[in-house]
């Protein structure tokens, strides 16, 4: 097999060596552990599912095929030049500007259980995307910053939690469970106007998957702003069986009171006028409670209390002179004891809603993005196009459209 040592993205097909193919157990083994589902518990199983991680070091996951870049080869020959082959020649790639660069390519059977990157430039410009199997439509299409739930940039919280975990710098982590039956195709698309530098690495697992698992999808949507008395739509047209987990919230306030008022609403099966599951709150449903501890500084701000924890969280940052915006807000929301089933379709949505003076319901217009996290069996229906960059991107002074 062919090992393309190449950091330099110029087209997709250069970041990635052939497809590796493994087998996946041996026979003898087909009813026993098979080393997924992990956890305290069952950490001490023994299994023949086989450990591969792909990155700049190894393209392919190849076993016994890391660190082989010479110095020919390697992004960081000048600072390896006194070491030679086998001292970190290779560890990150490079990615052109408006070219899509395929990250990970596998053929065989087992389960994406670990990724970890640290991507430069805008990161809303940053489009990860997933295929699982032999699929031409991804089943995971979102902004690289929104998919580990850290929408705003520079700004970057501190996130601790089962599914994604956010590090000092820039280090994201995803720890959700994608199971793959034939193969699986990671790719980053850099829609800006320079060259991104990415460390990544991808760690999997080859071994036989469930039969009842079903396959990780993410997406994405932005609405700026949401118009006047209408309710944003976190994800529709979701068609199949499977299990909503996860959501993450991005808002950015435009006026100074409360906003997170809103109802969300998960329409399952055949539900029509009115949804089968209703929240009671935003800040309930990220499962904070009375205005996140909002009160006031001593000069009128609102000020909240950030938190995060396994299962939910919130964060803010409050007024940017950089931007219009009030306060910018992360939420997360991980179902992951608790996921919304469905056996044939699913809509969900949420209310943009705060207070007037008058203790009456205000619909705000403000800036909101999400990411929806669900299982499901496929086929999936496509996704909707991504929106162009100027309607991805939040801009240094941001205006609001719903005040002009």
């Amino acid at each position: 097999m062919k090992n393309h040592m190449v950091g330099l993205c110029v087209v997709a097909a250069l970041c990635v060596s052939t497809v590796a193919k493994e087998a996946v157990m041996s026979p003898s083994a087909r009813g026993g552990f098979n080393g997924l589902n992990l956890g305290m518990g069952n950490l001490f199983r023994v299994s023949d599912a086989k450990s591969r991680s792909i990155g700049p070091e190894n393209l392919s996951g190849e076993k016994g095929r890391g660190g082989m870049a010479s110095l020919e080869e390697g992004n960081a020959a000048h600072a390896a030049s006194e070491l030679g082959q086998g001292w970190k020649v290779n560890p990150y790639i490079f990615i052109e500007a408006g070219q899509e660069c395929t990250l990970a390519e596998v053929d065989g059977e087992g389960a994406i259980q670990h990724i970890w990157m640290t991507p430069t430039g805008n990161f809303r410009e940053s489009i990860l995307r997933f295929y699982w199997d032999d699929e031409t439509q991804p089943s995971v299409e979102v902004p690289v910053g929104d998919f580990f739930a850290v929408g705003w940039q520079p700004d970057l919280p501190r996130i601790k939690s089962l599914a994604v975990c956010v590090n000092p710098g820039s280090g994201l982590n995803c720890y959700w469970q994608m199971p793959f039956r034939k193969k699986f195709k990671v790719t980053m698309e850099n829609r800006g106007s320079e060259k991104m530098t990415l460390y990544y690495q991808i760690d999997y697992t080859l071994t036989r998957v469930p039969a009842d698992a079903g396959y990780f999808h993410a997406q994405f949507n932005r609405v700026h702003p949401v118009p006047k008395d209408k309710v944003y739509t976190i994800v529709d047209n979701i068609k199949g069986k499977g299990q909503y987990v996860g959501t993450y919230l991005a808002r950015g306030t435009y006026d100074t009171g409360w906003w997170g008022e809103g109802e969300i609403k998960f329409y399952m099966d055949g539900d029509t006028d009115f949804p089968t599951i209703c929240g009671t709150g935003e800040e309930d449903y990220f499962c904070g409670s009375y205005g996140f501890a909002m009160h006031e500084d001593e000069d009128g701000v609102n000020q909240y209390e950030n938190f995060d924890s396994p299962y939910s969280g919130f964060y803010y940052f409050p007024e940017d002179p950089e931007t219009s915006y009030q306060t910018k807000i992360g939420e997360y929301r991980w179902h992951i004891l608790d996921p919304i089933r469905f056996e044939s379709d699913l809509k969900v949505t949420i209310q943009s809603l705060g207070w007037k003076e008058d203790g009456l319901y205000n619909t705000l217009q403000d800036d909101l993005a999400s990411v929806a996290f669900w299982y499901q069996q496929e086929p999936h229906n496509p996704f909707p196009k991504l929106p162009p960059n100027e309607q991805l991107v939040i801009k240094s002074k941001n205006p609001n459209p719903a005040k002009q």
